[in-house]
């Protein structure tokens, strides 16, 4: 009798993790859907199709990959970054990203690659408070004062950048910067991220770590 009490409970547990595995699925499915097909028209890999918005948010990444290898995300954004401002796409340009030491600083290290390429130190804005997708689009709003602003990421990343965006009511557009090919890591840690992204802004109400004082942005407009 308490062998067969025993499968029986074994039978229960299993069926139980079976749908609590089948239902953490379905709403990681779920999420992602949500996230992309809500901003799909909003993602832009075509320069030509991109609309025209004063500022450029690049999203920070590290310049190196763990290997101490040259990131490809990193360079793409930049190359991408640049591509838009030569062709008039965007006219100023906030680099975001984390700065939680003296040794690790990607704002300061994207503003050194994009002056090398050739833009005007006087158009890059660093904010060194973007640890999160969250924190540099939200920050974007609130200290910059900005409603509407064309993020510059990988296509992958773009979604849910302007997912955020469109939550917090700004006109978002996203270009597609050029990256690696497919990559398993930073493409399953972007599902994942997709889903905390809908938790932060629909149930959690999660806010950047820090804000501080409005800082404006002052836009130099070619002379007519």
């Amino acid at each position: 009798m308490a062998n067969l009490r025993f499968k029986r409970l074994r039978r229960q547990l299993w069926r139980g993790l079976w749908v609590a595995v089948f239902g953490l699925g379905l709403i990681v499915l779920l999420a992602n859907r949500w996230v992309i097909n809500s901003t799909d028209a909003y993602v832009y890999t075509n320069w030509a199709l991109l609309p025209e918005n004063d500022v450029g948010l690049v999203l920070g990444t590290s310049p190196y990959t763990r290997g101490g290898k040259p990131n490809p995300h990193f360079y793409g954004r930049i190359e991408a970054a640049v591509q838009l401002y030569q062709i008039g796409k965007i006219k100023h340009i906030i680099v975001s990203g984390a700065n939680p030491d003296e040794t690790y600083n990607e704002p300061r290290q994207m503003r050194k690659e994009l002056i090398k390429a050739g833009i005007p130190e006087s158009v890059i804005t660093m904010d060194f408070a973007g640890l999160r997708t969250l924190d540099s689009v939200a920050r974007a709003k609130e200290v910059f004062g900005l409603d509407r602003v064309t993020v510059v990421t990988q296509e992958y990343h773009c979604y849910r950048a302007v997912f955020i965006g469109k939550k917090l009511e700004m006109r978002m557009a996203a270009y597609a910067a050029p990256g690696p090919g497919p990559s398993f890591q930073p493409y399953t840690r972007e599902v994942f991220a997709r889903v905390k992204a809908v938790l932060d802004l629909f149930v959690l109400s999660t806010r950047p770590k820090f804000l501080g004082e409005p800082q404006s942005i002052k836009v130099q407009r070619p002379a007519p």
